[in-house]
């Protein structure tokens, strides 16, 4: 699993620009069960995607999609971590 953490480095004006774009691409990965869960920070510093996939290259390349990074909008910094432990509703999704 990975902890996608975005840092926006743009105003929020220009940043809300490309939302519509952001949300079809987070839309795209979340029907292809890789994108878990998403959401912004608070305050509206950024936002955190959690991530299924078999590598760090995988989720690399996932991003460079993203109109945050292709616009040049946001910082992104992967964590990758092993569950160890989770909510039993996610035996399937993480299985």
């Amino acid at each position: 699993m990975f902890i996608i953490n975005l840092t926006y480095i743009v105003p929020l004006e220009e940043l809300d620009q490309h939302m519509a774009d952001h949300v079809k691409y987070l839309h795209k990965y979340y029907d292809k069960n890789i994108f878990i869960a998403s959401g912004r920070k608070v305050p509206r510093t950024g936002g955190i995607i959690l991530a299924l996939a078999d590598s760090k290259e995988t989720i690399e390349q996932i991003i460079k999609e993203d109109p945050f990074y292709t616009n040049r909008l946001a910082q992104f910094d992967i964590t990758e971590f092993l569950t160890s432990q989770y909510h039993p509703d996610l035996k399937d999704l993480l299985s």
